[in-house]
C-alpha cells in the first residue's frame, strides 16, 4: 500500500475533485509525516522499527496523531497535533474554491502536507502558512524544502493572522476555533473566502464557509461533519471525569424523563446545543458494554467546576436520576437548549449561519443572516471580562 493507492481510493469514493486529483498525486503525503507516529490506541510507531504498521497508518483515509503534549515528553497522552484526513484535506481545498494567482493563507501549518498541495497549486510565492508551535514549523518548514516547495512558513500564532503578507485572497484553517477572529476577515480582500472548521466545547464539529464583503463584514453557513483539534488558545482544559466530578462535592437531585439520544447523540441537536448552552463538554461512561444500556452522562464546565451527571438505565424506576454541582446547573441549562432547538424546528446544522463584523462580534442566524439568533452570552467571556 502507497501513497498511489491511497489516491486511488480517493478519486473512487468521490472525495477527490478533479482539479487537484493532479496534486495530490504529485505531494505524497508519506513525504510530510514524521516518522514517529501514535496509532489509535496511542501506542507509539517508529517508521524505522515497525515500516509496514507505520505506512498503514499514513496511507489510509484517517487522521495520523503526530504529537501529544505540545511535544512534552511527560505528558500524560493528550493528542495536540495530527495530519488530517486525507477526503477532509480535499473537502476544504474544494471549499476554498482557489484559482490561479489567489495569495492564500493557512493557519495551523501541522506537518506541511496541506501547504503543500497548496503551494503545488498555486506557487510556494502565493502561499504563507502560520505555525504556533516553532518546533511544528521548523521541521514543516524543513520537509517542504525537501520536496521542493518554499511557501512562506512563519512560527506565530495564527490567530493574529499574518499581516506581513496580507492582503489574501482565500484563508483556510486547520484547527477548530469557536470564534472567528477578525483578523482573518480584515486581511482577507473583499470577495475573498475563509474556510474553517468551527465548533463548540459540547459539538466539535462542523466547517464554516465565510465570504467577505466590502463594508468589512464577513457571513456564510455551517456545513459538513468535520473534526478538528482546536487552536491552542481556544481548545478547553485537559481533565478527566475523576479529576472534576469529586466524591465530597455538594450537589442538588432531580429526576427527568428527557433520554440523551437526541441532545448528546444527534448531531443537528448537538450543533445547536452547544451554541446556546456555551463552555459545556459532554462525557458518556458505560457501566459495561454499550449495549447493556447502563451509562451516565457527565456533562462538565471547567471553567465554573460546575457538573451534573445524568443517569441511564434500560428501566428506569420512575425517572432518570440528575445530579448538578457549582454554579450552572448544566443539565438545566443543556435541557431548555435542546427545548429551544425543538421548538424554532429542529433545524439542520446547515441551516444555521454566522457574520462577522468589524467590531468582532459574531451573530448566528438561521436561514438568512437578517434572521438572528438570541443565545445566551459567553459566561467564560462574562467572568473574563
Amino acid at each position: 500500500m502507497g501513497h498511489a493507492d491511497l489516491v486511488a481510493r480517493l478519486v473512487e469514493a468521490g472525495g477527490l475533485p478533479g482539479e487537484w486529483r493532479s496534486v495530490f498525486e504529485r505531494v505524497p503525503r508519506d513525504a510530510f509525516v514524521p516518522d514517529l507516529v501514535w496509532d489509535d490506541d496511542r501506542r507509539p510507531v517508529h517508521r524505522a522499527r515497525e515500516p509496514g504498521r507505520w505506512s498503514g497508518l499514513v496511507h489510509r483515509d484517517a487522521p495520523v496523531v503526530t504529537q501529544l503534549d505540545d511535544g512534552a515528553p511527560d505528558g500524560v497522552g493528550y493528542v495536540s497535533s495530527s495530519a488530517s484526513m486525507p477526503s477532509i484535506v480535499a473537502l476544504m481545498l474544494d471549499e476554498l474554491d482557489v484559482a490561479e494567482g489567489m495569495r492564500v493563507l493557512e493557519i495551523g501549518t501541522g506537518t506541511g502536507w496541506n501547504a503543500a498541495l497548496l503551494a503545488a497549486r498555486l506557487g510556494d510565492g502565493n502561499v504563507t502558512t502560520v505555525e504556533v508551535d516553532p518546533v511544528l514549523a521548523g521541521l514543516a518548514r524543513a520537509r517542504l524544502a525537501r520536496a521542493g516547495f518554499r511557501p512562506a512558513v512563519v512560527a506565530a500564532d495564527g490567530m493574529a493572522g499574518w499581516p506581513g503578507h496580507a492582503p489574501y485572497d482565500r484563508v483556510i484553517a486547520t484547527a477548530a476555533v469557536r470564534r472567528v477572529p477578525y483578523a482573518w476577515v480584515a486581511q482577507t480582500r473583499p470577495g475573498g473566502r475563509i474556510v474553517t472548521p468551527f465548533g463548540t466545547a459540547f459539538h466539535n464539529g462542523t466547517l464554516l464557509r465565510l465570504d467577505v464583503r466590502d463594508d468589512g463584514t464577513a457571513s456564510g453557513r455551517f456545513g459538513g461533519d468535520v473534526g478538528f483539534m482546536w487552536t491552542r488558545s481556544e481548545r478547553t482544559p485537559h481533565g478527566s471525569v475523576e479529576e472534576r466530578v469529586l466524591p465530597g462535592h455538594d450537589h442538588t437531585e432531580s429526576t427527568t424523563d428527557l433520554h440523551p439520544y437526541e441532545p448528546v447523540s444527534d448531531f443537528d441537536a448537538g450543533f445547536a446545543i452547544g451554541l446556546r448552552v456555551p463552555g459545556m463538554l459532554a462525557t458518556v461512561v458505560h457501566d459495561g458494554a454499550p449495549a447493556d444500556g447502563r451509562f451516565t452522562v457527565y456533562l462538565m464546565d471547567p471553567g465554573s467546576d460546575s457538573w451534573a451527571s445524568w443517569r441511564i438505565t434500560p428501566r428506569p424506576r420512575g425517572r432518570y436520576r440528575v445530579r448538578q454541582h457549582g454554579p450552572r446547573a448544566l443539565f438545566d441549562e443543556l435541557a431548555a437548549a435542546y427545548d429551544w432547538w425543538r421548538r424554532i424546528g429542529r433545524p439542520a446544522h446547515d441551516r444555521f449561519g454566522l457574520t462577522v463584523t468589524p467590531d468582532g462580534r459574531q451573530h448566528l442566524w438561521t436561514d438568512t443572516p437578517d434572521r438572528v439568533l438570541d443565545l445566551v452570552p459567553d459566561p467564560g467571556k462574562e467572568r473574563a471580562g
